[in-house]
């Protein structure tokens, strides 16, 4: 393997530069070329390609974002646009491709994979929603982010007395919700994973008012519904002086925390040496702080599950 191409795509999130600077220089340490696609799979297409050095990627570790940037590419998903695209890495003599995103962007790659480009994925993305890893870059520190945001929005909650619902992303997964919910302290958390009933909800608040508590804070994932909703809801059960937050897009921007750092640093220079030792169409994570590999195309077949225990510790200590 001569040279080897890394692009992001889909969603950014803290850590992509990380992983993008573990890719180019491990290329570099092991005599390989690395070129950068640039904007993602429709990038790729249009040829926006350029051969990067180890200066490309100084003082990016520490940066949020992608400095490749990314895009969504609808001609990718059709068979000219994979044409198109494998043509480009031709005309580059790029042998091998490490694909740094979520699902989608691992979809993309079991595309190429199946007509025999040499793929490696790398996980990337907030949600922590792709199955065969435990973690994906990014997770951390956008739960870190929803963190800082619940404390000052209980802050403000204690002294108004009031319930807050918070919503956080996750269409599918509700990792980020549960963990943070969990962290936070939330009196209640809607996952998509789970059926939670409204009644519940109402209960528990009701109960931390009969106790003497004045505030509670529900968590909810974007996938279950909008916060809003529950909010009108509550505020007709109850009475209650009710508000919403949604964090939106501040969940995925910031300087990613050490955890990202490392673990995309680790899942960057491993997607490498696959490649190198002749490994395709893999995504690498990482299970038990040990880095794993798994047939990707095997891998997006399977359902990602939240952890069962975090959820019942969560609604144990939140009576």
């Amino acid at each position: 393997m001569k040279a080897i191409g890394v692009l992001t795509s889909g969603g950014d999130a803290p850590g992509m530069n990380a992983a993008i600077r573990s890719v180019v220089r491990s290329c570099i340490y092991h005599g390989v070329k690395v070129y950068g696609i640039y904007y993602g799979y429709q990038g790729l297409i249009e040829g926006e390609i350029k051969e990067l050095t180890i200066g490309s990627v100084g003082d990016i570790i520490q940066k949020g974002g992608t400095m490749l940037y990314s895009s969504r590419s609808e001609e990718f998903k059709t068979p000219e646009g994979q044409k198109k695209a494998i043509e480009q890495l031709k005309k580059f003599e790029i042998d091998g491709l490490v694909v740094i995103g979520g699902d989608g962007s691992f979809r993309g790659a079991k595309k190429l994979t199946e007509q025999g480009f040499p793929c490696i994925g790398v996980p990337g993305t907030i949600d922590n929603d792709i199955p065969g890893t435990d973690f994906t870059i990014g997770f951390d520190t956008a739960l870190n982010t929803v963190i800082q945001a619940v404390d000052k929005i209980r802050d403000t909650a204690t002294s108004h007395e009031r319930v807050y619902a918070i919503e956080v992303m996750g269409r599918d997964a509700g990792d980020l919700a549960l963990w943070a919910g969990l962290a936070g302290g939330a009196e209640s958390i809607l996952i998509p994973e789970r059926e939670s009933s409204f009644d519940e909800v109402i209960e528990k608040i009701k109960r931390g008012h009969e106790r003497g508590k004045r505030h509670s804070i529900i968590m909810v994932a974007e996938g279950v519904g909008s916060a809003v909703d529950y909010a009108d809801q509550i505020n007709e059960k109850l009475d209650l002086s009710t508000r919403v937050t949604v964090l939106g897009h501040t969940q995925r921007g910031g300087s990613p925390t050490a955890t990202d750092r490392v673990l995309a640093s680790r899942l960057g220079a491993f997607a490498v040496d696959l490649l190198i030792n002749g490994k395709q169409g893999r995504m690498v994570g990482i299970e038990n702080n040990q880095l794993i590999h798994h047939d990707i195309i095997e891998a997006l077949e399977q359902q990602h599950n939240i952890d069962d225990g975090l959820y019942q510790l969560s609604n144990q200590l939140s009576i």
